[in-house]
């Protein structure tokens, strides 16, 4: 009987992307098919988790083949990363978009992303005191114990590296070893890598025209074979988008949810008017928000229901260049260091958010040293998260450990983790698709005839 019902979910899903499919045969457009897919995942999975429960054997039987569009696409994303970055960086240096004002745009958008990371910690701990957050209310039961203990051990190992250090990870020893993404900064070495070529290539060009002239004609010829990739894989986003939140609603724990509710409430509160920051920063620029908005929506809808910034890299570039008329070597700069860098999500609002619930517990004031030094220590951390692996939690124990607080706590939260870490990821990929545009607006490289452009006619298929 087991069987027959998983038999019945596949066919169901199977079903669905029928329907998806459908659509693309009629010539719907790719962010109507994309949100169809959001919705339809959406209503799937609440009939899953009504009719077995989040836990039953059956639904944990079907999540494996669910995860073979899902978790399948994600991995197609993550596959074209290393060569879209590498490519896309050094095929901007042949056109001469980026050689001449490279310490300009690469200074520009790093301000941006650590600038509004210290922004989002502010936002953080504003939104922490308004809701009273106090660690101290929160039961922990067995797991919340488990991951507080496997946290303490991770922060035994990173907690103690110094800044220097984590800088000098970014560098690619082996830039062989990097393609792999063998290191948590994999990317940002490809795109070191990639910009000494591209000097390289311009050092060439002045003494070697001829030379130059052959390398260019090879880069142009990988660069169009890479997109011709790109635009293959991006064509499933919808399939992918419904396989994912199918998966994510059907599983939740919507107990926890709500127990933790205010929590929740406050962290998307805070992500909410993040994103609003977002939006000002390009209004100040002189771009149209709304504009912003509506052709950001299929990457951050992506973002948001993956969970990987990594597997939005792809689909976060494409936008820039393809909707918003940012130049590729800067989208990709923006893209590539906004993967580990300055993450308003998880390196900004969440560890300012536990470090203001958690200092109560230890008798820690919350007077106005502390939170200048907390704010000052997000933004370095901010910076210091890839020489670590990236991630919330790997910000959490910087953060933590810098206080002396007790970092075992951050594992508290860990049954409405994978909640909150849509709607941080989202802000993450909004927070370089902001610095990337802003840095084209202010250096007059963007595009304002694309960026002002109608949004059907600019598919990231395109």
């Amino acid at each position: 009987m087991d069987t027959l019902l998983m038999i019945l979910n596949i066919v169901g899903l199977l079903l669905l992307v029928g329907v998806l499919y459908f659509m693309h045969k009629k010539q719907m457009s790719f962010s109507k098919r994309v949100f169809t897919g959001l919705g339809l995942g959406i209503v799937f999975g609440l009939i899953l988790q009504f009719a077995y429960g989040p836990t039953s054997e059956v639904l944990l039987a079907s999540v494996p083949w669910f995860n073979l569009i899902g978790v399948g696409y994600v991995k197609l994303l993550q596959m074209i990363v290393m060569p879209l970055v590498f490519i896309s960086i050094l095929s901007a240096f042949t056109k001469v978009t980026i050689g001449k004002n490279f310490g300009k745009m690469a200074s520009s958008i790093l301000g941006i992303l650590i600038g509004t990371t210290a922004i989002a910690a502010v936002v953080g701990i504003s939104v922490t005191l308004l809701f009273g957050l106090d660690a101290s209310d929160i039961v922990q039961g067995e797991a919340e114990l488990a991951r507080g203990v496997s946290i303490e051990e991770t922060s035994a190992s990173i907690a103690d590296r110094a800044l220097p250090d984590q800088i000098l990870d970014l560098l690619p020893a082996n830039p062989f070893l990097d393609f792999t993404g063998a290191r948590s900064t994999s990317t940002i070495g490809v795109v070191i890598f990639a910009a000494f070529l591209g000097f390289a290539y311009l050092t060439i060009r002045r003494k070697e025209p001829e030379n130059a002239a052959t390398v260019k004609k090879g880069i142009d010829a990988v660069y169009a074979l890479v997109m011709g990739i790109v635009r293959i894989v991006l064509r499933l986003t919808p399939y992918g988008v419904l396989a994912i939140i199918a998966k994510t609603v059907a599983t939740s724990d919507f107990g926890a949810i709500y127990s933790l509710g205010k929590f929740v409430l406050a962290s998307y509160v805070a992500l909410a008017i993040m994103f609003a920051i977002h939006l000002i920063i390009l209004t100040i620029s002189g771009l149209n928000p709304v504009t912003y908005v509506k052709k950001a929506s299929d990457a951050l809808l992506f973002a948001f229901t993956s969970r990987s910034s990594a597997g939005t890299l792809p689909l976060n570039i494409n936008t820039q260049t393809n909707r918003f008329g940012v130049p590729d070597g800067i989208a990709n700069f923006a893209g590539s260091f906004g993967l580990s860098i300055g993450q308003n999500g998880c390196a900004g609002i969440y560890p300012a958010m536990l470090a203001v619930m958690i200092a109560p517990t230890v008798g820690q004031p919350i007077d106005a040293q502390f939170i200048v030094t907390l704010i000052a220590i997000v933004a370095i951390s901010s910076f210091g998260v890839a020489g670590v692996g990236g991630g919330a939690t790997f910000a959490a124990i910087l953060v933590l450990s810098a206080l002396n607080l007790p970092v075992a706590l951050a594992g508290l939260l860990i049954s409405v983790e994978p909640l909150i870490d849509m709607g941080r990821t989202a802000v993450n990929v909004s927070g370089s698709m902001t610095a990337g545009v802003t840095t084209a607006k202010l250096s007059g490289e963007l595009d304002t005839d694309v960026y002002n452009g109608s949004v059907e006619q600019q598919t990231v298929e395109a």
